[in-house]
């Protein structure tokens, strides 16, 4: 995409318009190496989500966008029923790679939209991908701008020398370009605020430490990694003027579904009368479900047991590894979205943002 007012110096995922392929940065290889996969193969970018090379919920949303744009262009040699069976087989299975992420299932319903209306109007296959790609770049070009709506939009809540403190990776590698909550701390930063970020390890998979901090560091931005059970004392201590974390969904009473820590790390803000901020796209927003419905992933135990490929317990230790946890709307001083700043009552104020 062209013309974007800020440098985009890090993309997670991306179109590969001459080949028709979807290409993503293998964040499980960062930041040790920067692997690079490029593929029109929907089983591929399936396991891609699923196994975390491909994190966050808007660059979830993003790839099985343009894996969908990608596969209808190997479709177009099968007759038209075919095509458009083989489609919906497709966004099945990628409908089924992770339960949490709002994203990854809005995204794949403005395509099925444009699927059916394809075949319902008759159109060949080779007139249907021109409007399954255009779609697919859709989601994409509307993420980056969002993006960047929600980092001036935030950026207006950080004061000059301050310090943030965010969890997991809320950055460009979990979107399109630039993040939501790194989004902020980017656009802060670009506007020459003097601000610091301290970044939680984020166990078990440590998003903030591989990712989060190699993001800060490519930036120039000053950062400092703490370990997840630190967050606590260093908002006791006051050395943290805000939180600001990303969301894999919101719902429409405001709760907030993200990484596992963050309830905690809003108990501890609440506590200390520390702003705790949340980043969202509106398409993380989701008004039809309720908390209760709400599915939290239980990811395999090995990756609490195991740090990369080295088990730091016996191979046999029973282990919990929820993926996600609920932070309650009591305890949001905002939620940041492109279309401005909600605040509470978020039951009333989310269903008027999304109008």
């Amino acid at each position: 995409m062209s013309g974007l007012k800020y440098p985009l110096k890090v993309k997670a995922v991306w179109w590969d318009e001459g080949e028709k392929r979807v290409c993503w940065i293998n964040t499980l290889k960062l930041p040790f190496e920067k692997e690079v996969i490029c593929s029109d193969d929907v089983e591929r970018v399936a396991k891609a989500i699923v196994d975390m090379e491909i994190r966050g919920a808007p660059a979830i949303g993003v790839s099985a966008a343009l894996a969908l744009a990608a596969y209808s262009y190997k479709l177009l040699s099968m007759e038209v029923r075919d095509f458009y069976s083989e489609l919906m087989k497709a966004i099945d299975r990628l409908w089924r790679t992770r339960p949490t992420a709002h994203n990854l299932f809005w995204a794949l319903d403005r395509l099925k939209k444009i699927i059916v209306n394809s075949r319902e109007s008759r159109l060949k296959p080779s007139e249907a991908v021109e409007e399954i790609e255009k779609e697919a770049l859709s989601i994409l070009n509307e993420d980056l701008e969002a993006n960047i709506k929600i980092g001036e939009y935030g950026a207006e809540l950080i004061p000059d020398n301050a310090t943030i403190m965010t969890h997991c990776n809320a950055g460009a590698l979990a979107t399109a370009g630039y993040g939501t909550a790194l989004a902020i701390v980017r656009i802060a930063w670009y506007q020459g605020k003097n601000i610091r970020v301290i970044a939680t390890e984020t166990r078990p998979v440590l998003q903030g430490a591989r990712l989060t901090v190699w993001e800060l560091l490519e930036e120039g931005i000053p950062v400092t990694l703490i370990t997840d059970n630190m967050a606590g004392y260093i908002i006791r201590k006051k050395i943290v003027d805000l939180v600001i974390v990303g969301a894999d969904r919101v719902t429409r009473e405001g709760y907030v579904i993200n990484k596992i820590g963050t309830y905690m790390i809003a108990l501890a803000a609440k506590r200390n009368n520390i702003p705790f901020y949340v980043a969202a796209p509106t398409s993380t927003i989701d008004l039809l479900s309720t908390i209760d419905e709400v599915v939290i992933e239980e990811r395999n135990p090995d990756e609490v047991r195991r740090i990369r490929n080295t088990y730091i317990v016996p191979e046999n230790t029973p282990a919990l590894n929820y993926a996600f946890d609920i932070t309650d709307p009591d305890l949001v001083s905002g939620i940041i979205t492109e279309k401005g700043v909600v605040l509470p009552p978020f039951h009333e104020n989310l269903v008027k943002i999304m109008k």
